[in-house]
C-alpha cells in the first residue's frame, strides 16, 4: 500500500493534467470544488506538509546557510520580477499580468520536493528551503504582489494578502509540524503518514482543475499567451535559479547538485496559493487563471528536468537525503 501512494505522489505532472483535461472537456467534474473548499483545500495541503517535517529540518539551516539564504532570496527576487518583465514583455492585460505577478510571488511548493527526489539531488536542501520560504511567505508575498502591482489598475491590500496567507499556509505547517513532533511516533501517524503526498496530490489537482473549469471560456479566449507567458516564467525561473547559483557557488564541490536543487525551488511554485489569494483578494475571476495554468507548466518542466538530470547528466554530488 505504501509503495502505491508513493507511485501515486510522483505521477502528480500526469493527474494535473488528466484533472485539467477533464476540466476544460467538462466543468461540472471539477467547478463544485469551490468557495471555502479551495481555501480548505490548500490547508489541508499545508497541514500535510506540516505532518512530513520536523523541526530538524528547519535546523539544516545551520548545515545549508549559504544554499539556502541564496534559494530563498532567488524565490522572492528574481520570480516576482521576472513574473513582472514576462507579463509587460508580452504585453498582458492587467488581470492576467497580476496573476503571473502573483504565482511568481508565492513560496516553493511541496511538488519541488518530489522532482528534486526524482532528479537524485539534495532532498534534505529542498525540503528545508521549502519550510523556510513558506514560512517567510505571509511577509513576503504580499509585500512583493504589492510593490510590483502598485500604481496598476489592480489594487490589492498588503495586510488582507498577509493574513491569508498566515491562515491558510504558514499555520496549517506549524500545526503539523507540532502534531508530527509529539505523535510523531505513534501508531495512528505511521498509518497516516504515507496517504498524506497521495492527499496533497488529489488536493491541488482539485483546485487546479476548478479553477480552470470555471474559467474555461478565458482560457480558451487567452490559452495560448498564457501558457506562453508561465511557460516563460517558469523556464526562466529554473535557468536562472541554477545559472546564479553556479556562478555564486563555483568553488564548491557540490556546486552542480546544490544549483540544481536551487533550480527546482525557485522555478516551482506554491500555486495552489496564488488560487486562494486569486479568489480572495482580486475582484476579477481571470487572476486566478496564470496560478491554475502555472501547476501544469512548472510541473511538466520540473519533471522534463528531472529526467534528463537522472538519465541524461547524472549528478552524484549533493544527493543527500
Amino acid at each position: 500500500m505504501r509503495h502505491t501512494l508513493e507511485r501515486i505522489s510522483l505521477l502528480f505532472p500526469v493527474w494535473v493534467c488528466i484533472f485539467v483535461g477533464g476540466a476544460i472537456l467538462y466543468p461540472p467534474l471539477f467547478t463544485w470544488f469551490s468557495g471555502v473548499l479551495i481555501p480548505l483545500g490548500l490547508a489541508g495541503i499545508m497541514l500535510s506538509m506540516g505532518m512530513t517535517l520536523l523541526p530538524r529540518d528547519f535546523e539544516r539551516i545551520v548545515r545549508f546557510p549559504v544554499p539556502v539564504f541564496l534559494g530563498v532570496l532567488f524565490q522572492y527576487t528574481l520570480m516576482p520580477l521576472l513574473g513582472y518583465a514576462v507579463g509587460t514583455a508580452l504585453g498582458l492585460e492587467p488581470v492576467l499580468k497580476a496573476g503571473l505577478v502573483l504565482v511568481a510571488s508565492c513560496p516553493g511548493g511541496t511538488a519541488s520536493n518530489v522532482v528534486t527526489f526524482l532528479a537524485r539531488s539534495n532532498v534534505a536542501l529542498s525540503v528545508t528551503m521549502t519550510a523556510i520560504s513558506t514560512l517567510l511567505s505571509a511577509l513576503a508575498t504580499p509585500l512583493a504582489v504589492k510593490l510590483l502591482l502598485s500604481g496598476s489598475s489592480i489594487d490589492v491590500s498588503f495586510w488582507a494578502l498577509f493574513q491569508s496567507t498566515l491562515v491558510v499556509v504558514v499555520l496549517p505547517v506549524v500545526i503539523g509540524v507540532a502534531l508530527n513532533r509529539v505523535f510523531g511516533s505513534s501508531s495512528w501517524m505511521h498509518k497516516v503518514k504515507p496517504g498524506l503526498p497521495a492527499l496533497a496530490v488529489l488536493l491541488i489537482c482539485l483546485i487546479v482543475a476548478s479553477v480552470i473549469g470555471k474559467d474555461r471560456d478565458l482560457l480558451l479566449e487567452s490559452g495560448p499567451i498564457i501558457v506562453l507567458a508561465t511557460v516563460l516564467l517558469h523556464a526562466g525561473g529554473f535557468l536562472l535559479g541554477y545559472c546564479f547559483t553556479k556562478v555564486v557557488l563555483r568553488y564548491r564541490k557540490d556546486s552542480e547538485g546544490v544549483a540544481r536543487t536551487i533550480s527546482i525551488e525557485v522555478g516551482m511554485q506554491n500555486s495552489g496559493l496564488g488560487v486562494v489569494l486569486a479568489r480572495k483578494h482580486f475582484p476579477a475571476a481571470g487572476v486566478a487563471l496564470a496560478p491554475a495554468v502555472s501547476s501544469v507548466v512548472h510541473s511538466l518542466i520540473g519533471s522534463a528536468l528531472a529526467v534528463l538530470w537522472r538519465k541524461v547528466w547524472p549528478e552524484e554530488q549533493g544527493t543527500e537525503s
